[in-house]
């Protein structure tokens, strides 16, 4: 058994891998997944010592691990072109030869041999290892890993640079080395998965907040989800046109505090708080219970009495001044535990995320061809376009939320208040949430306001951070 407890590992200041845990028992068979930079390569290279650790520790690794990865790949051929330095050799080398590179550390040579068939590289085994191309490269660092005869095979993109034939060979191979040998697999195409692997590793940004269990159906399901939120190149679904909201005034801050304060006989909540959202700027609001996140929530979209005795200038508007509720409220997409509680209709998801165009819980107009496919696209991002009719209150709890979102964007509102997402939620739908969070601050003009119980659960593109901590903001 391999253990990683709270392990934290630095690649020359380069990345960060930091509180891994994480534990491989005799007989699983592991893929790593993520996003690219999330630290997949990392998390396998520290099975074969790479990095310095800074804290925790790591147990249980075998003597014998085979790393097939292209960081290895460079680090090979980086070594064979040292040899052509003049200032050290007096003669021009030639390079060490493939029979050499695969014969170094080779357990086995009679696979070896047939290895070096099967893959094509018999023409090869004379020519210097430097001069062969990407792919034939791979398939000489694949042959020495598999010919080491390891107690654990580590193999980072095996299946890139390969032919097609020399892919479903590989395959094939690997499924049949599964019954000897443990092995922990590098994909950036899930969908790449061997049907031998038992168990998933879910990297992000350095942690590693997920393992599930491949025989678990619906968690393997909800990670598949999550990868395609983060890996699919798919983008923002535009706004309707014929729905386009009123144009506001660049320059002009979208809400805007000044002093406010919320004070009950016997409680202050907050005091003299001073906070500006500017156009396209994304915050988090962070708090415990009673800290004041939903009072000043609701100071933003005129839900609080105490609204007009602030100081406060929302989309160009200062309150008091005779603007109605709703003048201010087009301008807010809005997601909440207690909306979902309120969405209790059986519409189906396509229907539910089309009332985002009308305000509405439930639809009860006909909807156009171009919300239709503005629903669809949205549906697509969400990896749901095979649930398009199903009843939305037949979804899981994250399933929901994750509609409700899309909901709250499809006329891509200057701001997107979200009020607890992830309240409810168990790891993997909380990851999912914030996936789709992370793709609507990269990839649209929207400003997010994502409120949060832990300050910690932090989201890619949102950079300010208000933290209440009861009576004085931080």
């Amino acid at each position: 058994m391999i253990h990683l407890d709270a392990l934290s590992v630095d690649f020359d200041e380069r990345f960060q891998l930091l509180d891994i845990d994480w534990t491989l028992r005799p007989g699983e068979h592991w893929l790593i997944a993520g996003a690219n930079g999330s630290g997949k390569s990392a998390l396998a290279a520290v099975l074969a010592g790479d990095g310095d650790i800074l804290s925790g520790s790591i147990e249980g690794v075998p003597k014998r691990i085979a790393l097939v990865s292209y960081e290895r790949q460079a680090e090979l051929i980086a070594a064979e072109r040292r040899k052509d330095d003049a200032d050290i050799l007096d003669v021009i080398s030639e390079g060490t030869p493939v029979a050499e590179i695969i014969e170094d550390g080779c357990q086995d040579l009679n696979l070896a041999r047939s290895l070096v068939d099967t893959l094509g590289l018999r023409p090869l085994m004379s020519r210097a290892f430097r001069k062969l191309s990407t792919g034939e490269t791979r398939k000489v660092m694949l042959i020495r890993a598999l010919t080491s005869r390891p107690d654990l095979l580590v193999l980072d993109e095996p299946f890139d640079g390969l032919d097609h034939d020399s892919l479903v060979w590989l395959q094939g191979h690997l499924r049949t080395l599964a019954e000897t040998t443990p092995m922990v697999i590098v994909l950036n195409r899930f969908d790449e998965c061997p049907d031998f692997v038992t168990h998933v590793a879910y990297v992000d940004d350095g942690r590693l907040p997920l393992c599930v269990e491949r025989a678990d159906e619906q968690a393997y399901a909800e990670l598949y989800q999550l990868l395609h939120l983060k890996t699919s190149d798919l983008e923002i679904p535009a706004a309707d046109p014929a729905a386009k909201l009123p144009a506001l005034d660049p320059a002009t801050p979208l809400v805007q505090l000044t002093g406010a304060t919320v004070r009950y006989t016997d409680n202050t909540v907050f005091d003299g708080l001073d906070w500006t959202i500017e156009p396209n700027q994304s915050w988090q609001l962070s708090g415990p219970n009673g800290s004041g996140k939903t009072c000043l929530l609701q100071l933003i979209t005129g839900d609080h009495p105490q609204c007009y005795v602030n100081d406060i200038n929302v989309f160009g508007y200062q309150r008091g001044t005779g603007e109605s509720i709703w003048e201010i409220k087009q301008f807010i997409g809005y997601v909440s535990t207690a909306l979902q509680w309120e969405y209790t209709v059986s519409t189906s998801l396509r229907n539910v995320i089309i009332s985002g165009f009308h305000d509405s819980i439930g639809l009860y107009t006909k909807s156009t061809d171009t919300e239709k496919a503005i629903a669809n696209e949205w549906l697509a991002l969400l990896g749901m376009s095979d649930r398009a009719d199903e009843p939305f209150n037949r979804l899981s709890f994250g399933d929901q939320r994750l509609v409700l979102i899309a909901r709250a964007m499809v006329k891509h509102p200057p701001l997107l208040i979200l009020d607890e997402p992830c309240l409810g939620l168990d790891d993997m739908n909380r990851q999912l949430v914030l996936a789709l969070v992370e793709r609507i601050c990269l990839g649209s003009e929207t400003s997010v306001l994502y409120v949060n119980h832990r300050e910690q659960d932090r989201v890619a593109g949102i950079d300010n951070h208000l933290t209440l901590t009861g009576n004085t903001p931080a």
